[in-house]
């Protein structure tokens, strides 16, 4: 299937149809044939929910700069097609989990017995927790509720499903079947509606929840929160059968344009069926993942990491390994300062705890905890100020928002730092890939102080190994270009490249005879056939960010935190690191070239903008076994 691109429609345009495109290869995983039943229903869900961020977010732009053009059409197009797709998919998915004695069931095969128990839970558990809106506050409807709306031949009501309570429930007695909560609302309708019986249609709207960050502090962050809430509505669902008049007042009401409007097959928010994957009896999911942890690392992680680095590879190598360097550094008594940065923290996190523990034990904490994480705010905001009244300094926001991910340790009169790729989150650790370094050398110690130093005095960081900034594009144009003739090798991975720059001289290496490998989740359309393009989507989500330039025979290999877009490099304060170590660099190595070679859960990336799935094959860099014995320390 070909992109519907032209030569002169915007980057931005052409940036998140990439994206969409990368969220359908999410949806193709539905129809792994190799992965177990319930973890193919798990990707439906992430699919979902990947939709309503793209609407609530990523739309944002394009929204308010190229909203009515043909270009900005083509995103609903591609969204309303991977929508219909996705309704299809649920009903193929339940038809093969019927044969597992899984069932999502209409109301009409319930029991006398089971609709007088579900209208006495209506009454008791959902009526009182049910918003009834006039209609003419429709435009105060809830982004990602749902809705259901009401009338006797015009538009009377709106009703909220309450969002605390599962839209699956399972039905008493009937181990492993559900019943649809909001088929349960139809059928007694009189519950929420003074006793009228009326048919009721199901509607979602989602809201722009984008907030202009840049230039907040900790003391702006709460009020522009609160105004994030009034978003302008950006996408309205309605199923099927709705009125046709009714949408229409609804549409305008929202201020919507008729493409706008996605008709789908009821159920409307398919995120509902996380329900069914963590009910689901352990034969029908992945085998838990036994990672390999480093021998002796959780007792004394510094003498360990004086001896060389340490590289790993998560989830395979235990992300645990960071989690203990913190906990070990806040109760070594030879340990005096502790910096950290935190991204997505998470409800439960283990370092962010660390942090806390060594600050109230009298050592010199500081974090920047960035606020402005996107649907991460509130939290971090509530992080912050457990941090403050537990006496870490908690450090202002820069004008740049710091996606870096570091952790520097003084342990008596050395240092030692942690350089990852991946956020600091106790639960994404285990379901992404990322590299992870530990490290003494004395140059990228001193360089992560460095940072943490201007960050707390409010200037741009200025290192000496280490690259943020512009500097990080200044380092991989110099680096492609030397690749640039027959005989140099690029190998390119980032979840996101966009950056024209970067693009444009991978394209003149490729031309001028290097080989370039390219592993992304999206990028432009301006490839040249040469570039060698691809996209793993599997059961682990691709997100280590490397570079690595055959320099002769001599690779060099640098990772960080950072996509190749014009925001990472413009307008945040990224790290991007070297790997020095020769045989953490062999390692890094030898995963990108299992990547590339990957035949199981790889996408080809056509320069004309098409994909090619290559599936079924017997290169599978995510199996998880035993094939990264070799890279152990």
């Amino acid at each position: 299937m070909k992109w519907p691109f032209s030569s002169g429609w915007h980057v931005l345009i052409e940036q998140e149809l990439s994206w969409l495109r990368f969220n359908r290869r999410v949806l193709e995983q539905t129809r792994r044939p190799d992965f177990p039943l319930m973890e193919r229903v798990r990707f439906l869900a992430i699919w979902a929910s990947n939709l309503d961020e793209f609407f609530a977010a990523r739309i944002s732009r394009p929204f308010l700069e190229e909203r009515g053009t043909a270009a900005y059409q083509s995103l609903l197009q591609e969204a309303h097609g991977q929508a219909d797709a996705a309704s299809e998919t649920y009903r193929s998915l339940l038809d093969e989990l019927e044969s597992h004695a899984i069932r999502v069931v209409p109301v009409s095969t319930l029991t006398r017995e089971e609709l007088d128990y579900f209208g006495a839970f209506l009454a008791e558990e959902v009526a009182p927790r049910t918003d009834v809106l006039r209609a003419d506050a429709v435009r105060e409807v809830r982004t990602e509720a749902l809705y259901f709306a009401t009338g006797l031949g015009v538009l009377e009501h709106l009703v909220r499903l309450p969002d605390s309570l599962p839209r699956l429930l399972e039905i008493p007695g009937r181990d492993g079947t559900y019943v649809r909560l909001g088929e349960l609302l139809r059928l007694r309708s009189d519950l929420f509606l003074e006793g009228r019986d009326l048919e009721l249609h199901e509607l979602r709207v989602i809201r722009l929840a984008a907030i202009d960050q840049l230039g907040l502090d900790w003391e702006d962050l709460p009020a522009a929160l609160e105004t994030r809430l009034d978003g302008r509505p950006s996408h309205l669902e309605v199923e099927k059968n709705f009125p046709p008049h009714w949408a229409e007042s609804i549409r305008i009401a929202l201020g919507l344009e008729a493409s706008e409007v996605f008709r789908i097959e009821p159920p409307l928010d398919l995120r509902m069926v996380s329900t069914l994957v963590d009910h689901a009896p352990a034969p029908l999911k992945f085998t838990r993942l036994r990672t390999w942890l480093v021998p002796g690392f959780s007792k004394d992680p510094f003498s360990r990491i004086a001896r060389r680095d340490q590289m790993l590879f998560h989830p395979y190598q235990g992300y645990d390994a960071v989690e203990d360097f913190a906990r070990a550094a806040a109760r070594d008594p030879e340990v005096t300062a502790m910096r950290a940065t935190l991204y997505r923290v998470g409800d439960d996190n283990v370092l962010a705890e660390s942090l806390i523990e060594a600050s109230r034990a009298g050592k010199d904490v500081a974090v920047l905890l960035e606020a402005r994480a996107r649907f991460d705010e509130l939290q971090n905001l509530e992080w912050g100020l457990r941090f403050q009244n537990s006496g870490v300094r908690v450090l202002p926001l820069p004008s740049r928002k710091v996606h870096a991910k570091a952790i520097w340790v003084r342990r008596g009169r050395r240092e030692f730092v942690h350089l990852g790729t991946g956020n600091y989150n106790t639960r994404n650790a285990r379901l992404y890939t990322d590299f992870s370094l530990f490290t003494a050398d004395a140059g990228l110690t001193r360089d992560v102080k460095r940072f943490f130093d201007a960050l707390e005095q409010g200037k741009p960081p200025r290192m000496t190994e280490l690259r943020t900034g512009t500097a990080i594009r200044r380092l991989l144009l110099d680096r492609i270009r030397g690749e640039a003739h027959p005989g140099g090798q690029i190998v390119f991975k980032f979840n996101h490249v966009t950056d024209p720059q970067i693009l444009a001289a991978l394209r003149s290496a490729a031309k001028a005879g290097s080989r370039v490998d390219l592993l992304a989740r999206t990028t432009l359309t301006e490839i040249a056939p040469e570039v060698h393009a691809k996209s793993l989507v599997g059961r682990f989500l691709e997100h280590a960010r490397v570079a690595a330039f055959r320099n002769g025979g001599r690779w060099l290999v640098f990772a960080g935190s950072l996509d190749a877009m014009p925001r990472n490099f413009d307008r945040r304060y990224e790290i991007f690191f070297p790997v020095k170590d020769p045989q953490s660099r062999r390692m890094v190595l030898s995963e990108l070239r299992s990547q590339v070679a990957d035949d199981v859960n790889s996408f080809d990336l056509l320069d004309d903008g098409s994909e090619v799935a290559r599936w079924g094959g017997d290169q599978d860099a995510q199996r998880p076994d035993d094939h990264r014995k070799h890279r152990r320390a």
